[in-house]
């Protein structure tokens, strides 16, 4: 039996790699990140103290983008895609698939079935209210569990369901009791917990810091698995997820890239990059991490958004270093500005080179993938005039190439040809500012 907690409130040689096109940057060598396999949060509650309570090394995933993520305002999926994200997700490895409840259409029921049919290694829940009814229909689709959820704080008392605590205990005890009965699975959630009376919640469990003491209050009165299921309407979801394991949670509900009704709920890859921080050795014994693109490009075509930018691991920016001072820490050593290995999951690391703020080592390093050798003083030199032509406009990858292999003939052949073709006016604002940068490296300005 588990408890649920439902808190509501990116040319000529350029690197391809699953991260998709970087125009303007370059893929650069993944090397593994010397970081410790488990790191502890020295913030975190009683740092240095190791709590016997803690599931960050044993928790699973309830994965509910079938359930939760189709209340998000874009999706829309028919059995097919249904099937195709179950089995995606099943292959990543998680622990149990959350499905809309078979009593909200004929449709859900009949997808329902069809997903229980797949013979699949994670388990299959639905989600029902608290209510005989959605029991009978949901234990009849062949689930092996089922999530019985109905409102425990007086906002929801009061404007939802219009019932008091003896009603709400007396009902969960009866289609409790019948589920179990059937064998399978029951996890009784209150939602809206976190506004719930405490007295309430241990009452009807019993028959960030809210988050850690509340769980680990309710673990010292129940011996059940205890899950939790966070909303993100303040940003907070995976955060509240993590500090829900310290406390004693097991078992986390997900989404894939988070979606859900409003702003949806702990995103799948955001646990995971959290997880990995964490123990990473048990994420990657237990997930197909290289994976997680792949589902989260299936489940964005699939309700019709784009992969943010930021996202958590997949996102276009997500191992992209473009400063200077970046860009020699991560080719000297990757741990520097990456707490996570992209190849962990199947991902590529790039610099960005091509921009004002490149440095000269982004350079060296790209001109070498080139296999343009120079003098350090020459690829300083080159430097310039790549920032110098990025303060016109905007340069490709294949203008910096342009101008990295240009220089370098003109090194070898000793004349001074053009490193681009511009027109006479960019031609001017180039000289003008490789000048003003030549001679602000001289005076120690620049680097």
């Amino acid at each position: 039996m588990c408890t649920g907690a439902d808190s509501e409130p990116n040319g000529q040689v350029k690197a391809v790699a699953p991260n998709g096109d970087h125009s303007g940057f370059v893929g650069i060598e993944t090397r593994q990140n010397p970081h410790p396999s488990a790191s502890r949060n020295p913030y975190g509650h009683d740092a240095g103290v190791t709590d016997f309570l803690s599931n960050v090394s044993r928790f699973k995933i309830i994965e509910s983008t079938l359930r939760e993520g189709e209340q998000f305002a874009n999706a829309f999926f028919d059995t097919a895609k249904k099937i195709e994200i179950a089995k995606a997700l099943d292959d990543f490895g998680v622990d149990y698939i959350e499905l809309t409840s078979p009593c909200a259409s004929e449709q859900s029921r009949a997808d329902c079935e069809a997903i229980c049919k797949l013979g699949l290694k994670a388990k299959i829940l639905t989600h029902i209210r608290c209510h005989m009814d959605d029991a009978r229909i949901a234990v009849e689709t062949g689930v092996d569990g089922v999530d019985v959820v109905i409102g425990t704080s007086s906002y929801l008392r009061e404007h939802s369901h219009g019932k008091d605590m003896t009603y709400i205990k007396n009902a969960a005890i009866e289609v409790i009791e019948f589920v179990k009965s059937k064998g399978i699975e029951i996890r009784f959630s209150s939602e809206d917990s976190f506004r719930s009376d405490l007295v309430d919640l241990l009452s009807i469990y019993s028959a960030v810091d809210k988050v850690y003491e509340l769980v680990r209050v309710l673990r010292g009165v129940v011996g059940c698995d205890i899950e939790t299921h966070f909303h993100n309407d303040t940003g907070c979801a995976i955060a509240n997820a993590f500090c829900a394991l310290e406390a004693g949670a097991t078992h986390i509900d997900t989404s894939v890239l988070g979606i859900g009704e409003r702003n949806g709920i702990t995103p799948l890859g955001g646990l995971m990059a959290r997880m990995m921080v964490a123990d990473r050795d048990y994420v990657k014994s237990k997930y197909k991490l290289e994976k997680l693109k792949e589902i989260e490009d299936l489940v964005a075509e699939a309700v019709e958004v784009n992969i943010p930018f930021n996202n958590y691991i997949t996102g276009f920016c997500a191992f992209t270093h473009k400063a200077g001072i970046h860009a020699k820490a991560i080719l000297n050593n990757p741990s520097t500005y990456e707490i996570i290995n992209p190849a962990d999951f199947g991902m590529t690391r790039y610099v960005h080179f091509a921009s004002r703020l490149t440095g000269w080592n982004a350079i060296k390093s790209r001109a070498q993938q080139l296999k343009l050798e120079m003098t350090d003083a020459q690829y300083k030199e080159c430097t310039a005039k790549i920032k110098a032509m990025a303060d016109i406009r905007p340069i490709a990858v294949d203008d910096a190439d342009s101008i990295i292999r240009a220089y370098h003939r003109n090194l070898k052949s000793g004349e001074n040809k053009p490193l681009l073709d511009l027109t006479a006016e960019e031609h001017a604002a180039f000289v003008a500012k490789e000048k003003e940068l030549l001679d602000a490296q001289a005076a120690g300005l620049v680097v």
